[in-house]
């Protein structure tokens, strides 16, 4: 292996830890009301539906880095 390959290992790594960081932070982020926000939680279907299009949205993330 030369440095070359080395170094891009090591930046791919990095990459992909602080992607899939920001992405389960936004899918946290949707799934539960806001600081500021203060009013009553969500119902469990809201926060369901919520959840759900957090994580196909992460899902259509991850399949366009890989093209």
């Amino acid at each position: 292996m030369n440095v070359n390959q080395l170094v891009n290992m090591v930046f791919k790594l990095f990459l992909r830890k602080a992607v899939n960081g920001g992405l389960n932070a936004g899918m946290r982020r949707m799934s539960g009301p806001g600081k500021g926000q203060g009013g009553a939680p969500m119902d469990a279907g809201q926060g369901k539906a919520a959840v759900r299009k957090a994580r196909q949205a992460a899902r259509i993330a991850r399949q366009m880095g890989k093209m």
